[in-house]
């Protein structure tokens, strides 16, 4: 039987992270996937390895006793050649349960339908963390009926800050075993870029009359050419003119609401200042009137063109800084 190095099969180290084992499992399941690489057997081959490493490396508790196998592999060696009992016996893993972050491997049902009879999980998996033969588990699949619940579906979805501000509602078609149907699917206010929404009983068909898996929404926002979304609160450039941001004055600021607000611009606003203005961000979800807030920030507007009277009166200004800056250098 040959050790099997799960961490060169994943291509991380021994020090790798929980975060980064999912990572680097999940980059590669998708890569090799046999619906990505239909009739690619080598793919076939290496995307059994990568689930069958992850089965044991993404779940700490098996991963620490992967490691002190490792160490210890000899033994069990030299155990097997002298007939004696298996030291390692009894180390079990639950294969293909669910994992944190909406994302699992495959269960051995799963890999036996996608890749037949055949053993889904090498020898060295077997004994170690199957408790028991490939064709035993087989077996009690077969006896069970083959009931298995459906797996999860995750589809991306863009919105427009505007949808996500205020909810919209997406018809969406599915098609489950060669049948087609449409769901209406409400996306809450609120929901944020990388935000999922669930929607139950939508997912994977189960078989054997388990239960039909979930489809999960992942949102992504499609960039704003105004607004700018830091958690709930949203950024604005507000332009001013000169003498407005010079004298003071009122600015008419967008918000998402579809009604512009004003705002007061006191004398001698300086470019590039910000005002705060409460209750017109983005709302929490489940929780509309709990809204972030909206931050203007000012932007001066310089003329591109002057009527002869602008200039008149720009050229007189100059003359009275200059007339101040003579008399603050003679004081």
């Amino acid at each position: 039987m040959e050790f099997k190095d799960y961490y060169a099969t994943l291509g991380v180290s021994k020090a790798a992270t929980e975060k980064e084992v999912k990572q680097t499992y999940r980059k590669l399941a998708r890569k090799y996937h046999p619906d990505v690489n239909p009739g690619d057997k080598q793919a076939e081959q290496r995307f059994k390895e990568i689930n069958e490493a992850y089965e044991v490396l993404g779940d700490p508790a098996t991963r620490k006793k992967y490691d002190e196998l490792g160490e210890n592999w000899r033994l069990y060696e030299q155990a097997e050649a002298q007939g004696a009992p298996n030291p390692f016996a009894g180390w079990t893993v639950n294969a293909g349960g669910p994992r944190g972050g909406g994302f699992r491997t495959m269960t051995q049902e799963e890999m036996e339908e996608l890749f037949g009879e055949a053993a889904p999980f090498s020898d060295f998996f077997t004994t170690f963390f199957g408790g028991g033969g490939a064709g035993d588990a087989r077996r009690g699949a077969r006896g069970r009926g083959r009931q298995r619940s459906g797996r999860d579906i995750e589809h991306e979805i863009e919105l427009t800050l505007e949808d996500a501000y205020h909810g919209t509602t997406r018809r969406l078609s599915l098609k489950h075993d060669g049948h087609a149907r449409t769901v209406d699917v409400r996306i809450p206010a609120g929901v944020g870029d990388g935000s999922r929404v669930r929607v139950a009983g939508e997912g994977e068909h189960g078989t054997g009359g388990a239960a039909a898996g979930d489809l999960y929404l992942r949102i992504r926002l499609a960039p704003h050419t105004e607004f700018e979304r830091k958690g709930r609160d949203l950024y604005v450039k507000v332009g001013v003119p000169v003498p407005t941001a010079v004298l003071g004055g009122e600015a008419e600021v967008r918000t998402l609401t579809g009604r512009p607000v004003r705002l007061r611009i006191p004398p001698l606003t300086q470019n590039g200042q910000v005002f705060r203005l409460k209750g017109y961000g983005m709302p929490g979800v489940g929780r509309p009137d709990e809204k972030g807030d909206l931050y203007a920030r000012i932007e001066a507007q310089m003329p591109t063109q002057l009527t002869p009277a602008e200039r008149e009166h720009y050229e007189a200004l100059a003359r009275l800084q200059g007339e101040a800056v003579k008399t603050h250098s003679a004081a």
